[in-house]
């Protein structure tokens, strides 16, 4: 059985997403030429994702400038150093400013565009927890997005980015169906939670029981996830997850749980739950932590690992921190 749906509402693809950034820098080096307006004009009217990714370069630009406004000079050097490159060189300079932190802008940065658009949005560091029609609780993560539709027919929840944590009983006749890119979830009567990556959907069953229903699964076939019990949900495989080096639901009670877990994965997961860029040089990336840390100020956490590890902290700005080896 698969849930009924309608059509997935999704980002526009991340090459449409530099065709309008090359469209902008264009256009912000030549202001007065009348003909490559007209040429932007029909290149946005040409498919309803060159619109939309050219609303969402514009709002980030002006978002960027606001920010870069508090910054004396920064705003102007930014200016005079595209202005100083080829195209191709300032595509890279705005994409770089653009993706801070992120390998894809569009996944991370618009996070304010899909809280407009979908149902039930989180932003970055932010949690939230609601109660569903049917008496199932929903919580997202930092930085998700989902849309839930819920009817006679069916009760669906579209995760459209993020992390989410449903707990859900066995109170009607109607299945409970998560969807993400790479499957769909079938809930019975459990908590579990499901966090959507550019790669996979991570599945991880705390009680009851899940099943996988994957298009590309061999013949077809469900997956049934028991508590306890991890999987990777790609485009074509179901299979179970490795060991985990933390705990995948702990962020619900706003906490980071590892055990053993690479320093370089660890402030990737930290990351998530703040702007900018956070990173470490190489030499330490594959220091191990093990903890229990508290989500609600990222700061104080960072201050946290310079008591625990050989580490330094080194605040370039507010939105750019790194951790270098203590000297």
């Amino acid at each position: 059985m698969t849930p009924v749906t309608n059509a997935t509402r999704s980002g526009p693809d991340p090459q449409v997403v530099k065709q309008a950034i090359s469209w902008a820098l264009r256009l912000r080096n030549n202001r007065a030429n009348v003909r490559l307006h007209a040429q932007c004009e029909l290149w946005r009217e040409a498919h309803h994702d060159h619109e939309l990714a050219w609303q969402r370069v514009q709002a980030l630009q002006q978002e960027l400038s606001g920010q870069l406004s508090a910054v004396p000079g920064a705003h102007a050097a930014l200016e005079n150093s595209a202005q100083g490159l080829g195209r191709r060189q300032a595509l890279k300079l705005l994409s770089g400013v653009v993706l801070v932190g992120s390998a894809a802008w569009i996944s991370r940065d618009l996070t304010g565009w899909q809280r407009w658009t979908s149902d039930l949005a989180t932003a970055t560091g932010e949690r939230r927890s609601v109660q569903l029609p049917d008496g199932t609780r929903l919580q997202l993560n930092t930085g998700s997005a989902v849309d839930v539709d819920f009817n006679v027919q069916q009760r669906l929840i579209t995760l459209v980015r993020g992390e989410i944590l449903v707990t859900c009983g066995a109170v009607s006749s109607v299945p409970l169906w998560v969807k993400t890119r790479h499957g769909v979830f079938e809930g019975i009567d459990g908590k579990f939670n499901v966090r959507q990556d550019s790669d996979c959907t991570r599945l991880s069953v705390v009680s009851g029981n899940v099943a996988i229903h994957s298009p590309h699964a061999a013949g077809g076939l469900s997956t049934h996830v028991h508590a306890g019990e991890r999987y990777l949900v790609r485009q074509n495989q179901v299979i179970p997850a490795p060991p985990a080096d933390m705990d995948s639901g702990a962020w619900a009670d706003g906490l980071i749980v590892t055990r053993g877990m690479r320093l370089a994965d660890f402030l990737a997961e930290v990351g998530r739950y703040r702007h900018g860029y956070l990173g470490c040089s190489a030499d330490i990336a594959d220091l191990r932590l093990s903890g229990v840390f508290r989500l609600e100020d990222t700061d104080a956490l960072l201050a946290v690992l310079t008591r625990t590890l050989p580490v330094q902290v080194r605040y370039r700005t507010r939105w750019w921190v790194s951790l270098d080896r203590m000297a």
